[in-house]
Order: structure tokens, then C-alpha cells, then sequence
């Protein structure tokens, strides 16, 4: 299952305290990295390379450029090959590793040529971002907090609440749908600030 979290800032105790929220998603590994301004984590559930080369945070071969996966994709095989022939070194056969050198070959288009169930978070330092996306059928979730200069994010939105400076607040709106559809819809939760990425989308 896995599960990932980050924020655009520095903060070694609180990607640790997410990391403890999310720790029944991956109980095989963790791990976290603070780098240009940033700080990202995973927890792991080992399926495809259960090897330690298949931890993450994951970082290419120039070191600029990191990335946090939680689902499984189908055809990285093939996109392995792709990325193989167009020059790619790769550290470990994992999945995960595909996304982060499609990142580097394709930019945001990445998304477009994943097959799987994923959710995934890039960092970017080289151009100073990062970006977030999901599968197509929103099989894996992605919550988010943005205002200002302040990005945080997760698989579940009590990982979201470690962070002290996130209000506490029902969006009203999200519970009016709830109560209707007894579902809250893409892009809103019950949680007034906190927005769920929309499946197949990227930001």
C-alpha cells in the first residue's frame, strides 16, 4: 500500500510525525529527506524489488531530483526499456524508479504514459517544485493543503494534521455533498483547506 507525505519546507520532527501516522500503509521500511527546502517521506510496503535499492525517497543520478511513490505500475517494463534506450541509468529494478526518470524524459506529460494505480510526488530542485499526481481512476488518494508558500500533502488527511499551522474546520460545503452522496467529491473533503487531488490529474 505505502504511503507518502511532504511539505515545501524544512522539518525533520514533522515529516517524522507524519511518517508515525503512516506507518500501518508501509510496515516494511521508512524513510525521509530533506533537501533544497523541502522535505519528503515514505513509508514502504515491499512488493516489486524488495531489495533495499527499492527504498524511497528515491533520487536520480544527478541527485537533484527526488520522488515518493505509493501504488504499482503495470508498464514499467516497458517504459524502462524506453527510458534504457534513451539513456537512463537506473539503481534498482523497482517501479517506483520509472516514474522518477519519466519525470526527468517527459516532464508533467509523465502521467500520460503510466498504466497503474498510483499516486506520487516529485521534488524538483533543479527548477525549484514540486509536483503531485494520480491514476486515472483515483485508486490511490493524494490530500493536499495549499496556501501561500505552504504545500503539505499525504495519503490521509490525519497525516495532514500533525502539522500545528492546518485549521481544524468542517467545510460545510463537503458535508452538504456527504450527506447527499454519502461520498465527498474530487476536489473537496470534510475538511475545510484540505483538497484531494483529482484523479488523472496532476498539479
Amino acid at each position: 500500500m505505502c504511503g507518502i507525505n511532504g511539505f515545501s519546507w524544512e522539518d525533520p520532527e514533522l515529516i517524522r510525525a507524519m511518517g508515525d501516522r503512516l506507518k500501518h500503509r508501509g510496515p516494511d521500511d521508512r524513510g525521509e529527506i530533506i533537501a533544497c527546502g523541502a522535505s519528503l517521506g515514505q513509508t514502504r510496503l515491499s512488493i516489486i524489488d524488495l531489495s533495499p535499492r527499492g527504498r524511497q525517497p528515491m533520487v536520480n543520478e544527478a541527485g537533484d531530483t527526488y520522488i515518493v511513490v505509493n501504488g504499482e505500475i503495470y508498464n514499467h517494463l516497458d517504459l524502462r526499456a524506453e527510458l534504457i534506450a534513451a539513456g537512463h541509468e537506473f539503481y534498482s529494478n523497482s517501479d517506483s524508479e520509472v516514474v522518477l526518470h519519466g519525470y526527468e524524459q517527459w516532464g508533467e506529460s509523465v502521467i500520460e504514459r503510466l498504466s497503474g494505480m498510483f499516486c506520487f510526488a516529485v521534488l524538483d530542485c533543479r527548477n525549484r517544485r514540486i509536483m503531485l499526481g494520480r491514476d486515472r481512476l483515483g485508486i490511490k488518494p493524494l490530500y493536499y493543503h495549499h496556501a501561500g508558500d505552504k504545500l503539505i500533502f499525504s495519503n490521509e488527511i490525519k497525516a495532514l494534521l500533525a502539522w500545528p499551522g492546518l485549521e481544524r474546520r468542517v467545510d460545510v460545503r463537503g458535508l452538504y455533498q456527504y450527506l447527499g452522496y454519502e461520498y465527498v467529491p474530487a476536489p473537496r473533503t470534510l475538511f475545510a483547506g484540505v483538497k484531494k487531488l483529482k484523479q488523472g490529474h496532476y498539479a
